[in-house]
Parts: structure tokens; sequence; C-alpha cells
């Protein structure tokens, strides 16, 4: 705003005499035009620059997305953590009372019975407190644990994939057709995960698995199909299972140094993550990905088992 004032201060029209003749429009200097279009776009680059206020969000944030799936996956724990609350403060007030008439009854030395009952009772008040205390710890910090497991789940939805050079698809785009296993690690650790892959290729195909390599050295191999020459069968499935590619590196990084940390795992670590149908993370695990336990645990995403033991993933 000072740079735009400036501006109109200088294009400020100084006062002339009474008897002074503007000139007329045609004789006006073209390089005065010139000048004058030049600060309007000087005064226009200005108004832009100065009306970017608004911050990006922070990836760490809590979503209200996450918030509501706790909800739904937890129902009854709002109203349990309710409970607790009103049960602590019950409690409280109890063992207020109780110490005050403490004090009274230790005042009078002729109330050594009305003491000890006044004891057994401040006791119970304070084993109340302490056990409903526990309890709602307990459940808040599962509930915060549930909502950041949802958050980073979310945070993994919005990441981006590349399916060919002409287009890209986010990881929620994918929810409800394929199980993702995310491969990350350096380069020939991809590669030898992938090199142990094809002996279960039409397995983990007909299981609607697709891997996502990670490259955590930046070097993600060239993966050598093969098939018969004829019909091409398995050079095909092998793309279809090796096809996806992370766009946008930084955030998937962040996103896997977030599950190693929470996984006391190191950073150089070579890993893999698995997820169900429904974009919620399966398993994980240092190394490479138990190929023959997914084809042996999944069921497959076609036929007549695909819609009744879509909630049942495995653990791998």
């Amino acid at each position: 705003m000072a740079a735009m004032a400036h501006v109109h201060s200088t294009l400020k029209c100084p006062k002339l005499p009474s008897h002074y003749q503007l000139p007329s429009k045609s004789s006006i200097p073209r390089k005065l035009f010139l000048l004058h279009k030049t600060i309007q776009t000087k005064q226009t680059y200005t108004t832009i620059t100065c009306s970017a206020a608004n911050k990006p969000s922070s990836p760490t944030e809590i979503s209200s997305t996450a918030k509501i799936r706790s909800e739904v996956l937890t129902p009854f724990r709002s109203v349990r953590m309710f409970f607790y609350l009103a049960f602590i403060a019950s409690a409280s007030l109890g063992g207020i009372i109780a110490t005050t008439q403490l004090i009274a009854a230790v005042t009078v030395h002729n109330q050594a019975m009305d003491t000890i009952e006044i004891l057994k009772g401040l006791g119970i008040d304070l084993g109340a407190v302490s056990i409903f205390a526990f309890l709602y710890s307990r459940e808040n910090n599962a509930k915060n644990a549930q909502i950041a497991r949802l958050s980073r789940e979310e945070n993994l939805s919005n990441l981006k994939l590349r399916v060919d050079e002409k287009r890209t698809i986010s990881v929620n785009s994918l929810r409800g057709i394929a199980r993702l296993v995310v491969v990350a690690g350096p380069g020939s650790f991809i590669m030898e995960a992938f090199e142990r892959s094809k002996p279960f290729t039409e397995g983990l195909i007909e299981r609607g698995v697709i891997v996502v390599p990670f490259a955590t050295d930046g070097n993600l191999p060239k993966f050598e199909v093969e098939g018969s020459e004829e019909s091409g069968v398995g050079s095909e499935k092998n793309k279809r299972l090796w096809q996806l590619v992370p766009v946008n590196a930084s955030e998937w990084s962040r996103w896997l140094d977030e599950q190693k940390k929470l996984a006391n795992v190191s950073p150089e670590s070579p890993v893999y993550i698995s997820l169900r149908l429904d974009g919620r993370v399966r398993g994980s695990g240092l190394g490479y990905p138990p190929w023959n336990a997914l084809v042996a645990q999944l069921p497959p995403v076609k036929g007549m088992w695909s819609g009744l033991f879509d909630g049942f993933d495995g653990r791998v």
C-alpha cells in the first residue's frame, strides 16, 4: 500500500498559473503516454504483490475428515470420556467435602469414630479420582493416536502418482480398486524387490496389488519385463504391477520419514508399506515385501469372494 501511495503522489499535477494554457492532446509527446503506461504497469504489479497474504496450510495439521472418521470408527468413545469426566468431578467434590469434615472432626477430640469413617470415604473418593483419571487419560491417548494415524493416511491419499506421461492421479482415486504396496529404498533395493516379485506376478495382479517404487537415492531403476514373444502376457502384467511412479518426491519423502519416526526406524532403512482396499495402512516392515504372504492372505478382487473378504486384508 505504501508503494501505491508513493506512485499516486508522484502523479499529482503541479499548480499552474491561471494564464497558462494546456497544450492540446495531439501536441503531447508520445513518450509521455509511454511513461504513463509504464507507471500504470508498475502500479498494477505492486497491487498484485501486496494482496498475496494467504499462507499455505501445514501438512501436519489434523484434518476434519480424520476427526470424523475417528468418530465413525469409535462412536462411543466420546460418551465414555464424558462419563469419566463426570465421575472425576463427582469424586473430587466428594473428596473436598470429606476433607472439610475431616478437619472439623480432628479439632474435636471426642469424634474418633467419625474420623475413621471420614478417612474411609476420603480414600474411596481419591481412589475413584485416580481410576477414572487413568481411564480418561488412556482413552484420550488412544483417540489422539487414532486421529494422528488417520491424518497420516489422509496425507497419503493426497499424494500424486504418475500412471504414464499423460496421466497423473492421486492415491485416493485408487481406493476400492487396488491394494498399493509402497517399496521405499535405494535403487538397488527396489530392483531386487522387483526380481523377487516376478514369480508371484500373476497372483498379485489377481489380488489387485500395484507396487509404488520410491527410490530414496533418486536412482529409480528401469524395470525390464520379460514375457513370451507371441502373447506378451507376462510383459503386460509386469508393467501393470510396477507402472506407478511417485510424483513430487519431497512430499513422499516427508510422509515416509514420519512413518519411520513413529516406528523408531532409521531414515536410511529400506521399508515396505502395504495398504488395504479402503486406503488404510494394513502393514509395514523392514526389508522386502513378503510377496508370497500377500498372495496367500489376500482375496482376489474379482470373483465370488471379492466382496465377502474385502475387510480381511491380512496383516502384511
